[in-house]
């Protein structure tokens, strides 16, 4: 019996211990993380690690500063007599044509009337004219009868009365300068598409060589490109443009103009007008109004009619429309070289009674200069 109860005892230690291991076995699990990261919560960071873990500020881009722009190259503009030089060379160039066929023609052996019949045609081909052309074949005729034809006379005769058929008792000079501390005002007028505009630019260029002071006023306010190729003309010699809003009054930008010119106390004024069709009276009537306004501050001293040596006959019936309206005092006369005949110089000035006085024989920014009757006789004559 005794046995029995020891047995008992010593199974039931056993068991006592046996589960005492089971319990501690599965403490010890349950303390060992497991090997996997996703269920994980990692502990709340401290104040020193959010100190040192901070992300860097954003640099700061500092934009350079702009560049100021660049002022604008003032050129020095081609003196008068080195563009008359030059001017000279390239009219005998494009015009060699016409006085080489006279002179071939007055140099043949007999001047019969088959010859003079030639003659004329020749120069009312260059657009001289019927009346100017029979005077001059007349006067030809009766001077070669008288003093022979000898090759060396022909040349010396025929110049001398093409020069006077040009014209040598004309006052070709371009009233620039006024009196009692006024500007002179030189209005510019013509169609557009006759170099109006550019005048305005290549005179002003002319004025400036001449070391005399300048205002330009852009009273083409129709045309947004006009106004704005007068202004870079301006910029390129450091002359003032006094310009209004687009599709403003002409008179009074020429009247702002006139006024500045006398503030600043400049020599001359030079105002660029409108130039839509000539044969719309709005524009007539406008023009007219450009000259009344301006002359409440200062006189006009000078209307240059601006024409296209090419167009011939257009070119005076606009000259008539226009000296009917501003009074016109002198002809520049554009693009003379190429395909103009030159015999307009002689058509125009006897039907407006007033000179060619500027003359311009291309595209460059000097290429206008005064106009001389000899040396044009000259150029004609090669």
């Amino acid at each position: 019996m005794g046995d029995w109860i020891s047995l008992i005892v010593a199974i039931a230690v056993v068991g006592l211990l046996t589960l005492a291991g089971l319990l501690t076995s599965g403490r010890r699990r349950r303390e060992v993380p497991p090997s996997g990261g996703t269920d994980v919560v990692a502990p709340p960071p401290t104040e020193a690690d959010t100190a040192t873990e901070a992300p860097p500020e954003p640099a700061v881009e500092v934009a350079p500063e702009p560049e100021a722009p660049a002022a604008p190259v003032v050129e020095k503009p081609e003196g008068t007599a080195s563009r008359l030089v030059r001017l000279r060379q390239r009219l005998a160039r494009s015009q060699g044509g016409l006085g080489q066929g006279l002179l071939a023609l007055l140099s043949r052996d007999r001047l019969d009337e088959d010859t003079w019949e030639e003659i004329e045609d020749l120069l009312l081909t260059a657009d001289i004219g019927v009346a100017p052309t029979q005077a001059l074949v007349d006067k030809l005729r009766t001077r070669l009868r008288v003093e022979g034809g000898q090759t060396s006379d022909v040349r010396a005769v025929l110049r001398e009365e093409l020069i006077e058929l040009v014209g040598t008792d004309m006052d070709r000079r371009v009233q620039v300068t006024g009196a009692d501390g006024k500007p002179g005002v030189v209005l510019v007028v013509g169609v557009n598409g006759a170099g109006k505009t550019t005048t305005v630019g290549k005179v002003a260029r002319i004025l400036v060589s001449q070391d005399l002071t300048v205002t330009l006023g852009a009273a083409d306010t129709f045309r947004a490109a006009a106004v704005d190729q007068l202004a870079t003309w301006g910029e390129r010699v450091g002359v003032e443009v006094v310009r209004g809003p687009e599709g403003g009054d002409p008179a009074s930008v020429a009247f702002d103009a006139v006024k500045r010119g006398t503030e600043d106390g400049v020599d001359t004024v030079l105002v660029d007008t409108a130039g839509r069709l000539q044969n719309k009276a709005g524009l007539m009537d406008e023009l007219g109004k450009v000259k009344r306004v301006i002359e409440k501050q200062a006189p006009v001293t000078e209307v240059l009619l601006v024409l296209d040596a090419t167009t011939g006959q257009n070119g005076l019936i606009q000259a008539r429309v226009f000296s009917e309206i501003v009074d016109v005092t002198g002809i520049v006369l554009t693009k003379l070289d190429g395909s103009a005949k030159g015999g307009i110089v002689v058509q125009v000035q006897r039907e407006l009674g007033v000179p060619v006085k500027l003359v311009g024989l291309g595209e460059g920014a000097d290429d206008m200069a005064p106009f001389d009757a000899a040396a044009f006789v000259d150029a004609l004559l090669g």
